[in-house]
């Protein structure tokens, strides 16, 4: 059975960046730990905005400039940059928080095996749970879960909110 680990958004501006959390520079020893330690298939996500991003919906509703691609701030925090050095991985750009093309992807590295998925990664409370949703709604039969040491969310509580809900749609929390 092949364990696809799926590390999202795990980027300099949600690290120490514009968007930046003390709990995302705390989770980051445990996301390097697990990233180092994953014997399979890796899929990395980048939240990915262009320069117009405070004229979008999105950009509307949270107006603080973050990702934006050939930034400092859009690039892998330098942890998990070295981390994914000796590993072979697939990057997933998405420009909002879930991505359509996740499950594809997974099918992809999945080559036709029996599959789990596991998910790191930030924020849990945003991107992560999305993801995680859209991953289940997606593959109901398969186990999914989400590492919540090797999360962190916008607060502490919007962190523990998120795993709860996860939690309740039957996806895994270890």
């Amino acid at each position: 059975m092949k364990k696809i680990l799926i590390a999202v958004d795990i980027q300099k501006d949600f690290v120490d960046g514009s968007l930046g959390t003390s709990e995302a520079q705390a989770m980051l020893p445990n996301a390097v730990n697990k990233i180092q330690n994953h014997n399979g298939p890796i899929i990395v996500t980048y939240d990915t905005h262009s320069e117009d991003y405070l004229s979008t919906p999105e950009g509307k509703k949270l107006p603080v400039k973050h990702c934006i691609k050939g930034t400092d701030g859009w690039k892998l925090d330098p942890h998990i940059e070295f981390a994914l050095k000796s590993k072979n991985f697939t990057a997933v750009e998405k420009p909002t928080f879930g991505s359509v093309n996740l499950p594809q992807k997974v099918l992809e590295l999945s080559g036709g095996d029996e599959f789990e998925i596991e998910l790191i990664g930030l924020c849990t409370d945003i991107c992560v749970v999305s993801n995680a949703l859209l991953l289940k709604a997606h593959f109901p039969d398969v186990k999914i879960s989400v590492v919540s040491d090797c999360c962190a969310g916008v607060t502490k509580e919007l962190h523990e909110n998120a795993l709860a809900v996860m939690r309740s749609c039957q996806i895994d929390i270890v």
